[in-house]
C-alpha cells in the first residue's frame, strides 16, 4: 500500500473521530438529565454481553475501572442498570440491564440505525455490504495489532525526542 493510501485513511480517521467528538459534545449539552452520552455504550455492552462485573465491563470498553464506575454509576442512578450479587461468587457484584435500560438501549440503537441510514441513504446495498464487512476487518486487525503498535510508537517517540531507545 502507498503512503498517499495510507494517508488519506489516517486523514479521515482523524477527521471521523472529530465530527464524533463534537456530535457528542453537543449531545451532551442537551442531555438534560446529566446522562454522559458515553455511559449509553456501558449500557448497549450489558444488553449484548449480559450481566458482568464492573472491571469485566471496563474490560470489554476498553476503557479504565474509573470511567467505568462513573458511567456504571449515572446508569444504577437512572435505573437503567443494577447491581445483583454475583451468582459465582456471592461477595462480588454484576451489572444487570433493567427492562428500562432495555427499552432505552433499544430506542438508543433505533435512532442510530436511523442516522446511518440516513448518511448512507445514496449507497447501494452492495455498497453498505461491503463497508460493513472492511469496517469489521479493520476494526478487528486495528484491536489485534494495537499492543504492537504501542510498542513501535513508544520506541520512536523515544528514538525520535529523547534521544534514548526503550526496549519496554
Amino acid at each position: 500500500m502507498d503512503d498517499r493510501t495510507i494517508d488519506t485513511i489516517a486523514m479521515q480517521l482523524t477527521r471521523l473521530q472529530r465530527i464524533r467528538d463534537r456530535t457528542a459534545a453537543q449531545l451532551s449539552t442537551w442531555t438534560k438529565d446529566g446522562l454522559d452520552p458515553a455511559a449509553f455504550g456501558a449500557l448497549i455492552r450489558l444488553c449484548c454481553d449480559g450481566p458482568m462485573r464492573s472491571g469485566a465491563l471496563a474490560g470489554a470498553l476498553h476503557s479504565d475501572a474509573s470511567t467505568v464506575s462513573r458511567q456504571v454509576a449515572q446508569l444504577v442512578g437512572k435505573k437503567l442498570v443494577e447491581r445483583q450479587a454475583d451468582p459465582a461468587d456471592g461477595r462480588a457484584t454484576v451489572l444487570v440491564v433493567t427492562e428500562r435500560g432495555r427499552a432505552v438501549a433499544e430506542e438508543i440503537r433505533r435512532r442510530r440505525n436511523e442516522n446511518l441510514t440516513r448518511v448512507m441513504a445514496e449507497w447501494t446495498p452492495q455498497a453498505r455490504a461491503d463497508f460493513a464487512g472492511l469496517l469489521e476487518q479493520f476494526v478487528d486487525d486495528f484491536e489485534r495489532t494495537r499492543p504492537e503498535m504501542i510498542a513501535a510508537m513508544r520506541r520512536n517517540w523515544d528514538e525520535t525526542f529523547t534521544g534514548t531507545e526503550n526496549d519496554t
